[in-house]
């Protein structure tokens, strides 16, 4: 059944009242656990991709032609997906958005597996490089549209915490468990059957995932209420998500001018930026640290320091589990809040993530660093390890959580910045580590970018001591929080509205 009101015109097509069986918020408990917990298992599947090869470059340089010996070349395999990643979601990710996110997140997944293949039989490096880029944009288009399906079946904030931090726990454990998975299978077989066995197991997990996904975003389930309303009764119907819809043309261009435009000139987007970013620089650093500093200081073979990356996994879990408590945090700042009453507090998000940037990430590199010497055992450098993985973790989290609380309909643009940065610092800042390790020592450089953290670290201080007159400062803030608190706007309601506000 459809509710519908007519107007002289056109025919509105809206759900049938606040319990309507097909609004995915109302799905039972049981199936939108189901789907999460496939996605998130593709997620992290997914993002093992980007790094599951870097195990093999001693044995598939000879193949394309290249050496590592004065730079490491074989990471602009890695330079290259995430790149691809990079355009991907600005470009395509808005129309799912708009056509159907079950569709996108689908191709998406598909086109991993069809650009996967040829990468175990391609001789060619810059043909290798062109696959990489184009598997790298599928997978952060899978990747982004996983939040967009957590964000379409979860309805209230709190029950979306569980499932967006284990989202991002899971995107950058994946990343993170790459060269582990690629060094476990190197050790037994031959190259390709890292790829190869990616191939089988996505294949796999893309079957059962097209079974039990159906489409989860709302405007494009009214949008074919609407047509079968009008095929019915011969008169024009439209969805009420539609009204006033721009084309994709202009939603196209919205999401690729205003996350510039929010980088530039909103204190808050180029801070958090510059902090996640650098973060998720280093998961990406440590593909290539770890083996030069295992291979010189214990004389392990590259695929037994392949191995110890695991450290930074177990490191985010550790974060993951810390995240219930940063969450009870969150929730119990409302009782204190002056400025929206019974509203929890913006900056309670950013607790937990300041001891991570401090603790983890700061007291992380340096242990990372210092203990780097042949006669301490190697479990030292590997709990420093595990320390920034934990830090890294509690730092993406927190920024995820607060630019989609103060951005409201505006977070998607702003989530959009901050990607961007994480892929551009993903992409050239491990293409330095050669040369730092390999210059300064092994001490040196990991102090170097622990020392970093530092003026980093201070943007969640900065806000939770000036938080409420910065955000009094942003416009988009100020209009974002204005127009949830009046509108009720929750969940899908979110993005449907920022896709669809001219650009400022």
């Amino acid at each position: 059944m459809t509710t519908s009101f007519e107007t002289p015109e056109v025919t509105i097509v809206d759900w049938d009242g606040p319990i309507d069986p097909e609004n995915p918020f109302n799905w039972a408990k049981s199936r939108k656990v189901v789907i999460n917990v496939l996605c998130l298992l593709a997620t992290l599947s997914c993002n093992a991709n980007a790094t599951a090869l870097t195990a093999a470059w001693r044995v598939t340089n000879p193949i394309y032609g290249i050496s590592d010996e004065t730079f490491p070349n074989s990471y602009w395999s890695v330079t290259s997906w995430t790149l691809g990643g990079s355009l991907f979601m600005a470009c395509l990710l808005p129309l799912t958005e708009d056509y159907s996110l079950r569709w996108g997140y689908l191709i998406s997944y598909a086109g991993l597996i069809i650009f996967t293949i040829p990468q175990a039989v391609i001789h060619n490096f810059g043909g290798f490089l062109f696959l990489r880029f184009l598997a790298g944009g599928c997978v952060s288009m899978v990747a982004n549209c996983v939040v967009g399906i957590i964000c379409d079946v979860w309805g209230e904030e709190r029950s979306r915490h569980l499932p967006v931090s284990t989202f991002i726990t899971t995107y950058l454990a994946g990343t993170a468990l790459g060269p582990v998975v690629g060094a476990a299978i190197l050790r037994r077989l031959d190259w390709t059957w890292i790829i190869w066995i990616q191939v089988i197991f996505h294949a796999t997990l893309f079957t059962l995932i097209a079974i039990v996904l159906k489409e989860t975003r709302g405007s494009v389930i009214l949008r074919r209420r609407a047509e079968l309303t009008q095929k019915r009764t011969g008169r024009p119907a439209v969805a009420v998500t539609d009204v006033n819809s721009p084309p994709a043309v202009e939603i196209l261009t919205i999401s690729l001018r205003r996350p510039v435009w929010m980088f530039l000139t909103e204190y808050v987007v180029f801070t958090f930026t510059m902090w996640s970013a650098f973060s998720v620089g280093l998961v990406y650093l440590f593909t290539q640290s770890t083996e030069i500093v295992f291979t010189d200081l214990y004389g392990w073979t590259p695929l037994s320091a392949g191995y110890v990356q695991s450290s930074i996994a177990i490191g985010m879990l550790i974060a993951w589990v810390v995240n219930f408590y940063s969450e009870r945090l969150y929730f119990a700042s409302a009782s204190r809040n002056s400025e929206e009453v019974g509203v929890p507090i913006p900056e309670a998000h950013l607790y937990v993530s300041i001891f991570g940037t401090f603790v983890g990430v700061l007291g992380g590199m340096f242990i990372y660093a210092w203990t780097a010497y042949p006669t301490v055992p190697w479990i030292g450098p590997a709990i420093g390890l595990a320390m920034v993985g934990f830090g890294i973790n509690t730092i993406v989290t927190a920024v995820g959580h607060y630019l989609t609380c103060c951005y409201a309909r505006f977070a998607i643009s702003a989530c959009g910045a901050v990607g961007a940065g994480e892929n551009l610092f993903a992409s050239f800042l491990p293409l330095a580590t050669m040369a730092m390790y390999r210059r300064l020592g092994l001490h040196l450089p990991s102090t170097i970018l622990g020392i970093l953290a530092i003026p980093l670290g201070l943007a969640p201080v900065i806000m939770i001591i000036r938080g409420r007159q910065i955000r009094a400062k942003s416009p988009f803030i100020v209009e974002a929080r204005y127009e949830s608190k009046d509108l009720g706007v929750q969940g899908l309601d979110i993005i449907e509205q920022e896709l669809r506000t001219p650009p400022h």
